[in-house]
């Protein structure tokens, strides 16, 4: 044992440093639902930044420093404080932030979001059905972002208002109409937030050919 350890010491430190990089600086999360379409397609891969908000001890959730802040409009992963899955969804709401919802249209701190360029799609939903979609700009406290909306669906169209408690934020998928989000799982504490996601590394049609999608190699998270 000692003499394998001796000969493959490079190979393991590699594999040391490897692992404590994706753990604690960057790391990768395949996207396995269309709950962020249609910024995110199912079989998307993204390269997430753990290092965006907080440093962590390594397979925990102890905060050893805060490195930054979360803000508006980040695509971000995290814990569900509901069951301890890993999650991805879009930040809407800070701290102290009052959020509402009437009929699908956002409101935040009483100010509705303004919706623009308005396209009508068809998108897959689960089972493999196609259903009418509406997908929009939404435009909120000065940040914009694609979201998509699917009258068909039985969905949660209308909540609170309800005011973001200090050290939590509310997150709603860009797919709104077919999401398990804060309406869902509840405000989510920064603890539990593990990075920003900010490219799509790589991509496949895992819901059709399974052929890569070139054009999504690389591409920056809006």
């Amino acid at each position: 044992m000692k003499t394998w350890l001796r000969s493959n010491r490079g190979f393991i430190l590699f594999m040391c440093l490897f692992g404590f990089f994706r753990l604690a600086i960057a790391d990768w999360n395949p996207i396995p639902s269309g709950s962020m379409r249609p910024t995110l397609l199912e079989g998307d891969v993204v390269l997430v930044n753990r290092l965006a908000y907080d440093f962590k001890l390594p397979l925990t959730d102890v905060v050893l420093a805060e490195m930054g802040d979360p803000q508006r409009g980040d695509v971000v992963t995290f814990t569900s404080p509901k069951d301890g899955v890993r999650l991805i969804k879009r930040l809407i709401a800070l701290p102290g932030d009052v959020v509402e919802m009437r009929y699908d249209v956002l409101y935040l701190n009483g100010e509705p979001a303004q919706y623009l360029a308005a396209l009508q799609v068809a998108e897959p939903t689960e089972g493999g059905v196609i259903t009418p979609a509406i997908q929009m700009r939404e435009m909120l406290d000065g940040g914009g972002h694609m979201m998509q909306v699917m009258p068909d669906v039985m969905a949660l169209r209308s909540f609170g208002p309800v005011q973001v408690p200090p050290d939590h934020y509310f997150f709603l998928g860009d797919n709104r109409d077919n999401s398990a989000d804060s309406r869902f799982i509840g405000m989510v504490p920064r603890h539990l937030l593990i990075g920003r996601a900010h490219r799509v590394l790589v991509s496949a049609n895992i819901k059709g050919n399974w052929l890569p999608r070139w054009d999504r190699t690389l591409e920056k998270i809006r």
